[in-house]
């Protein structure tokens, strides 16, 4: 396995263990707008696997980097919403 592969591979797997941690916090939690983004974000996260496995034997560095920095916003976001839900949590 190269090294983007890796890369992407270990930042798909922070991206889906954040997600698990993600859903469970908003279970009756979550106001309507964090679900609609959660939501959002799992379905940015299916489409990045499906670009990744597309492009895992792939040359097209211009493609790999823009699934590389996808993942990084996905990441960033899925840790915002973490952190707003555990606030809430917290506030109860």
């Amino acid at each position: 396995m190269g090294e983007f592969e890796e890369n992407v591979s270990a930042q798909l797997d922070k991206s889906k263990s954040q997600m698990k941690e993600i859903e469970a916090l908003a279970k009756g939690n979550a106001s309507q707008a964090e679900t609609d983004a959660i939501n959002g974000l799992k379905n940015k996260g299916q489409e990045l696997d499906k670009k990744f496995q597309d492009l895992k034997t792939s040359a097209d560095t211009k493609a790999k980097a823009a699934i590389e920095a996808d993942l990084s916003k996905l990441n960033v976001s899925l840790g915002q919403v973490a952190t707003s839900l555990k606030s809430h949590s917290a506030s109860k």
